[in-house]
C-alpha cells in the first residue's frame, strides 16, 4: 500500500534522507524504522503524511502519489493516511476539550452527520479504552497515557488505512506503554490497519512489526523480516544496536565499536558512512560506498557482511 522510492530530503547542507526505498503492505501490517537520533527516522515519517517536503524520490500511498495529489484526490490522501506523534501535548489544544478535537477531523472529513458526531466520539473513545465521558475533559484533566490514547482517537476517526506511529510510547513510563503497545495491537487487529512505527527500541518493533528498516546516517542498512534481523542481524550497526537491548542480547555476543566522535551529517565520511565506528572496517570500507544487496535473507548494505555472519 505504501511505497517510497528513491527518497531524498535535504535541509540546507544536510541530507536527512539519502536515497531511501520502503514498502508496507495492505494491513495488517507493520514496518519498523529503528536507528539513532539524527538516522531520519522521523523525517521520513513526516514526509510520508505530507509535513515535510522532499527533495526528491516518490511516496505513494494505494497509488496516489502524495505531492502530486490536488483538491479531492489530496484530501482522499490526507484522509487514508494520520500520524501520532511522540508527546501528544504538542498536537492536543489545551484550549480544546477532547470531544471537540476528535469532532474537529470528523467534521473535516465528513465522516459522520451532526446528529451522530457525539455517538462516534464516543464510540471512538471507547475503542482505545477510555469512557465516553472523558470527552468532556481538557486534556490538562488527563494523564499521560490517556492523552496518548486521545492523540491515537483523534487519527482513528477519520479511518485511515496507514498509521505513522512517531515514537508512539517513549514520552510514557513502562506501564503505560505497556498498555498503548496493547492497544496499538488490538486496534491493527480490528482495523487491519497498516502502519510504519518510527522507534529506536528494537523490543517495541520486535513486538508490532514483520519488517524492520535499519537506518544510519539517512540510509538503510539492513533490511528485512523482523525475526530475521533480530535473531541473526548482519550490518555491524544493527548488531550494536540489537545487543544494547538486554532482552534481546542474551544469546549474542556484544560487539565492540570503534571510540569514534559522532560523524557531521553535513559531511558524512567517504565509503561506508559506519566504516569510523566498526569494528569490521577494512580499506575498502573506507573508500567504497556499499549497496544493498541480498544475504542470509534480507538486504544489507555491508563489505563484510558474510565474515560478520561468519564471526558469530
Amino acid at each position: 500500500m505504501l511505497e517510497v522510492r528513491d527518497l531524498v530530503v535535504r535541509y540546507g547542507p544536510v541530507v536527512a534522507v539519502d536515497g531511501v526505498s520502503l514498502s508496507v503492505p495492505e494491513g495488517p501490517a507493520g514496518l519498523g524504522l529503528v536507528g539513532e537520533s539524527g538516522s531520519g527516522k522521523t523525517t521520513i515519517g513526516r514526509t510520508v503524511v505530507r509535513l515535510t517536503a522532499p527533495t526528491a524520490g516518490e511516496v505513494t500511498v494505494g497509488g496516489v502519489d502524495a505531492f502530486r495529489a490536488r483538491r479531492a484526490a489530496l484530501k482522499a490522501y490526507r484522509k487514508s493516511v494520520q500520524i501520532v506523534f511522540q508527546d501528544p501535548d504538542s498536537t492536543l489544544d489545551p484550549r480544546m476539550r477532547v470531544g471537540a478535537a476528535i469532532t474537529e477531523a470528523l467534521r473535516a472529513h465528513a465522516i459522520v452527520d451532526r446528529a451522530h458526531l457525539a455517538i462516534r466520539v464516543g464510540e471512538l473513545l471507547t475503542s482505545v479504552g477510555l469512557q465516553a465521558d472523558h470527552a468532556d475533559r481538557f486534556p490538562h484533566q488527563l494523564s499521560g497515557g490517556q492523552r496518548q490514547r486521545v492523540a491515537i482517537a483523534r487519527a482513528l476517526a477519520v479511518e485511515p488505512r496507514l498509521l505513522v506511529l512517531d515514537e508512539p510510547t517513549s514520552a510514557l513510563d513502562v506501564t503505560v506503554q505497556a498498555r498503548v503497545l496493547q492497544l496499538i495491537s488490538r486496534l491493527r487487529e480490528e482495523r487491519s490497519l497498516a502502519y510504519l512505527l518510527i522507534s529506536h527500541n528494537l523490543a517495541i518493533v520486535e513486538q508490532l512489526c514483520e519488517q524492520v528498516a535499519v537506518l544510519y546516517l539517512g540510509k538503510v542498512v539492513e533490511h528485512g523480516r523482523t525475526t530475521k534481523v533480530m535473531t541473526r542481524p548482519v550490518h555491524p550497526y544493527t548488531r550494536a544496536l540489537r545487543a544494547a537491548v538486554p532482552e534481546l542480547s542474551e544469546t549474542l555476543p556484544r560487539p565492540q565499536t570503534r571510540r569514534a566522535d559522532p560523524p557531521d551529517p553535513a559531511e558524512p565520511p567517504p565509503g561506508c558512512r559506519f566504516h569510523p565506528r566498526c569494528p569490521l572496517a577494512i580499506d575498502r570500507c573506507r573508500r567504497e560506498e556499499p549497496v544493498l544487496r541480498e544475504v542470509d535473507g534480507r538486504l544489507t548494505a555491508c563489505h563484510r557482511a558474510e565474515d560478520s555472519l561468519a564471526a558469530e
